[in-house]
């Protein structure tokens, strides 16, 4: 009989949030654009569901064929771009995002995906740099 060893520190690490901005639930809708693999551009409609300084994960009523690692054009549509609980690049129109997980489609829940913002490291915000040792 094999015994399985689990280091209770791997454990606890796995359920502690890890996340380097916290995600914030919304209901917003937007856009995708891309481009498919023959170069045809594509769009659809989606809702946004949770935002972050990083990333945002969005709803397709309609299911997509967008590949893993695609970059996407995401937009909010322009109403809903204005408040307090949206960070300050996503106010400011299309970005690029790059598809990183594609939830597919349940009979009681819509395809998901998750798109990284492909955002500059000079304008992240300053909380999430690493600390620096001093002597």
């Amino acid at each position: 009989m094999k015994q399985t060893w689990t280091d209770p520190r791997s454990t606890k690490r796995l359920a502690s949030n890890q996340r380097a901005a916290e995600r914030r639930a919304v209901t917003l809708p937007a856009r995708l654009t891309w481009k498919d693999q023959r170069g045809t551009t594509r769009f659809a409609t989606v809702i946004t569901r949770d935002v972050s300084e990083f990333g945002v994960y969005v709803e397709c009523h309609s299911p997509v064929s967008i590949p893993l690692y695609r970059l996407v054009q995401f937009q909010l549509e322009r109403d809903v771009r204005d408040g307090d609980a949206l960070p300050r690049v996503l106010q400011q129109g299309r970005i690029l995002t790059a598809v990183y997980r594609v939830t597919p489609p349940s009979p009681s829940k819509p395809q998901g995906l998750a798109l990284r913002l492909m955002v500059d490291p000079k304008q992240r915000p300053a909380a999430i740099e690493p600390a620096r040792a001093t002597a």
